[in-house]
């Protein structure tokens, strides 16, 4: 065998190898934030409170030497959230209580259920293989249709989240693409479009992220909204994916027949069209032009809207009117 052969065939074993040396400093960046996680909570939150945000950054910086990025943003979040608001302790706890167990998760990965297991390797910050997913995850074909495009970020690191449905199949689907040095993330799709293509799902408790692979036709533009329900049927489905995934910020949902109704003392909230029950929108909306789209879409009649339910509301991505609308939140 050639020297190229047997570099051939040594691959696999380096590649289990660097994997395998990966989760051990994972583990131990886990063990370490488990000792300040106990040194905060035996500390109280009142040191949380003086200290600022060093202190937080410090940790995420280990986490991120730890090759752990999904815990050094768990972290930053905690920062973020101390001394913020008058119910910052309540909040920070929680955050702390779900940090907890996913490090405690982690630790214990190899017991768990194969996809529980994948889903704490993905909030831990383990990158899929999209090469090894294409050999190991059948394709699923189905025409999608682009529901939104959403950009965001944390200033070093651009972050684009697109949602996809599937006509035939009824799976959501999404897409993450980044960018980084100040350009753009590469993968772009109009709101609107329909695709003929193949997804490759991650693995997880609840697959919902996906690699986009072959497309099959050229985009079509599509106006048909998916399946809805109401928002009691909202908040039932993010209840359900919680089950499986207890850090699961929020699940995508479409809501039918809904009217959405500004209130001076609750907040905007998105009223069932044929029921007594609505849903509050997101409050880091209030002041997004996007909700008074939402508002001259609707025109006080009930709409159609797309977006992600989850413990701080609903957060609408997309309304139809006429055609498929994104809104600016």
């Amino acid at each position: 065998m050639n020297r190229q052969g047997e570099r051939g065939a040594g691959a696999p074993q380096a590649a289990r190898r660097r994997a395998e040396a990966r989760a051990g400093r994972i583990a131990a960046g886990v063990t370490e934030l488990e000792r300040r996680l106990a040194d905060l909570l035996h500390g109280g939150f009142a040191s949380a409170a003086q200290g600022g945000r060093g202190p937080w950054q410090e940790t995420a910086a280990r986490m991120v030497d730890a090759q752990a990025p999904g815990l050094a943003a768990s972290v930053r979040e905690l920062g973020a959230t101390a001394a913020v608001g008058a119910d910052w302790p309540a909040r920070l706890l929680e955050r702390c209580a779900l940090l907890h167990l996913l490090g405690q998760a982690y630790l214990r990965v190899d017991r768990l259920p194969e996809g529980l297991a994948a889903t704490v390797r993905s909030r831990v910050g383990v990158a899929v293989d999209t090469a090894a997913l294409a050999e190991s995850v059948p394709p699923l074909r189905d025409h999608w249709l682009v529901l939104s495009q959403r950009d965001g970020g944390d200033g070093r690191l651009a972050t684009r989240r697109i949602w996809l449905h599937g006509r035939e199949t009824g799976r959501t689907a999404l897409l993450l693409s980044y960018g980084g040095g100040g350009r753009a993330p590469e993968l772009s799709l109009d709101v609107g479009l329909g695709l003929d293509a193949d997804l490759l799902f991650h693995p997880a408790a609840r697959p919902l992220r996906a690699t986009l692979a072959a497309r099959h036709a050229a985009p079509v533009r599509r106006s048909a909204p998916p399946p809805g329900g109401d928002t009691a049927a909202a908040l039932r489905a993010y209840g359900e994916a919680l089950r499986d995934d207890p850090w699961l910020d929020s699940w995508p949902v479409v809501l039918r027949d809904v009217v959405p109704v500004p209130d001076p003392r609750l907040g905007w909230q998105l009223a069932d069209a044929r029921g007594d029950s609505a849903i509050s929108v997101d409050a880091r909306c209030d002041d997004r032009r996007g909700l008074w789209q939402l508002a001259a879409v609707s025109g006080g009649g009930p709409v159609t809207v797309f977006g992600e339910c989850g413990h701080r509301g609903f957060l609408p991505l997309a309304v139809w009117g006429e055609e498929l609308v994104p809104l600016r939140v």
